[in-house]
């Protein structure tokens, strides 16, 4: 019997990486998701995952990503993990980066979002995690290219959920406020950034909650961050 499929978009050093170290530890498949796949090469070789070049932005990309992790078995998790953003003031913003921002952080959402349910309608269970930020509820000062996709990329997990929801698929939106933890950052305060691996634990819990008691929504944040 095939082991059940996890998709992570938008995969990279961080986040992505601690999911599929955690997805594969628990059994799943794991297929990744990147403009870039010669990145992830010790990640492939560390998990065993699959690494599939994808534009997250282009139908196209993302049908041939979803056929690629039919081939690897039957789908359970996908997880969007894409950004999309520029930053600036907003009389200076360039509007190609602006739109870029959106297709990737917007739009992408909604083309692994519709390839994910497909599968999982066909299956009749399964989750579908989408990853926000702060942005996704507050628009800062110079940020409005952020915050313009993470608006849209919630309001798609809301609209997703109340669709898939009563249809046995679970669809939540976790708000990351704050850094995530990176090797590459050493921050001013101890424990002031999210930890990679501790993110990762609470998207498998959301995924494995009873229907009876299914979050829609999760804020994660340091316990020693003010809000």
């Amino acid at each position: 019997m095939a082991a059940n499929v996890a998709v992570i978009a938008g995969a990279g050093s961080g986040l992505s990486a601690s999911l599929a170290r955690l997805l594969t530890k628990e059994g799943f498949r794991v297929v990744l998701a990147a403009r870039n796949v010669d990145k992830l090469a010790a990640l492939v070789e560390e998990t065993g995952a699959q690494a599939v070049e994808t534009d997250v932005s282009d139908p196209a990309s993302v049908e041939r990503l979803f056929e690629v992790a039919d081939k690897a078995g039957p789908l359970e998790i996908a997880v969007f993990n894409a950004s999309g953003r520029t930053r600036g003031p907003i009389a200076e913003l360039d509007p190609g980066a602006v739109k870029q921002a959106l297709l990737v952080g917007a739009y992408g959402g909604f083309l692994v979002g519709q390839q994910a349910a497909r599968r999982l309608l066909a299956r009749g269970s399964g989750s579908i995690l989408f990853t926000g930020a702060t942005a996704s509820l507050k628009g800062f000062s110079g940020s409005a290219g952020f915050a313009m996709p993470k608006f849209g990329l919630r309001g798609l997990a809301q609209s997703m959920a109340r669709e898939l929801s009563p249809k046995n698929i679970h669809v939540a939106h976790f708000i990351i406020d704050g850094q995530i933890a990176s090797p590459a950052r050493t921050p001013e305060r101890p424990d002031s950034h999210l930890s990679p691996d501790a993110i990762a634990e609470a998207y498998l819990a959301v995924h494995r909650q009873h229907r009876s008691a299914w979050s829609f929504e999760v804020e994660l944040r340091p316990w020693v961050e003010t809000f």
